[in-house]
């Protein structure tokens, strides 16, 4: 990697074809490129005393990460009723949603009924749950492969944290690309031990495997005080130990840990920015399990949710 290839990446995001879907160490530094040239919306994330915060899948995980220093109540599709039934004192709602549709629709309508301020962070300024909430905040974001949402979350952390995004792509050039070998295939399973103020980011990472390898690639994340309790019982000789931030001289096979840095002051963008790169190369050397399956997934998904969606999020 170098300066003449970086200014690439978001040229490659804005023309690739369904045949040709990058790894997702690719879309990290296009979302990164993206942020170093736009601004983002300033939301106040602490307009309620005790908001609920409500998203699907790694929308729910970003919501956990936007309001760690709020009275919030957390909630997904699943539990979102159930809270509301149970916490009168809810006095407004943030509800997360890439597209802004799908499951957010009946989310907003339901707050809106019950006469629950809510606002609505997305990354499309046609989302349809627009119509049901008190105000929008449409982030930027790049066009991506379905499911990847590199830039549509990143973008609300960033507005958080505001890192810096252009030394965060500089730091994984010139430090982490390096240090990751080309023997990823080799092992069997990967084990990835995070800093331990990023432990609920782990459900990031567990998505991410799931969506991008499902049951083909054994993969387990948790932080190096939970790796204590009792997660190496029964080992892999296979098994990949990837540490990052922290140097791993216990848990493993010696031969089988890689140290990833991570910058100075990092906090949950750097995160999600340094892992994603980290697996989007995981994802290049192994059999490209996603992209042979995405286009017959995107189909059953469509019928599921009654709307059109494609390998391709424009």
């Amino acid at each position: 990697l170098n300066s003449n290839v970086t200014m690439t990446y978001r040229n490659q995001l804005e023309s690739f074809t369904e045949e040709t879907l990058p790894d997702l160490d690719v879309v990290t530094l296009g979302a990164l490129e993206l942020f170093s040239e736009v601004s983002l919306p300033v939301v106040d994330f602490k307009k309620f005393m005790r908001p609920l915060v409500v998203g699907s899948g790694n929308a729910a995980v970003t919501g956990k990460l936007l309001f760690d220093d709020v009275d919030a109540l957390f909630a997904d599709e699943s539990s979102y009723v159930q809270k509301l039934n149970a916490f009168p004192q809810i006095d407004g709602a943030f509800l997360l949603s890439a597209s802004g549709s799908k499951h957010a629709v009946g989310i907003a309508r339901e707050l809106q009924s019950r006469g629950i301020e809510t606002i609505l962070l997305c990354n499309n300024e046609n989302a349809q749950a627009s119509s049901a909430v008190s105000a929008t905040y449409v982030f930027p974001k790049n066009r991506e492969p379905y499911t990847y949402n590199t830039s549509t979350y990143m973008g609300m952390l960033l507005s958080k944290t505001k890192e810096d995004s252009k030394a965060l792509q500089d730091f994984i050039e010139s430090s982490v690309a390096p240090v990751i070998p080309n023997t990823l295939s080799k092992h069997g399973a990967y084990y990835l031990i995070l800093p331990e103020a990023f432990g609920v980011m782990r459900e990031l990472f567990v998505t991410k495997f799931d969506e991008l390898f499902g049951p083909m690639v054994p993969a387990r994340i948790f932080t190096f005080e939970q790796t204590k309790h009792a997660k190496t019982v029964i080992p892999r000789g296979d098994e990949l130990f990837i540490s990052f931030g922290v140097e791993n001289n216990v848990f493993g096979n010696e031969h089988e840990r890689l140290f990833i840095p991570m910058p100075e002051n990092a906090s949950y963008a750097a995160m999600m920015a340094v892992g994603y790169f980290v697996i989007g190369h995981i994802q290049k050397q192994l059999q490209p399990f996603y992209k042979e399956r995405i286009a017959a997934y995107t189909k059953e998904t469509s019928a599921l949710f009654g709307s059109t969606i494609t390998p391709v999020v424009e």
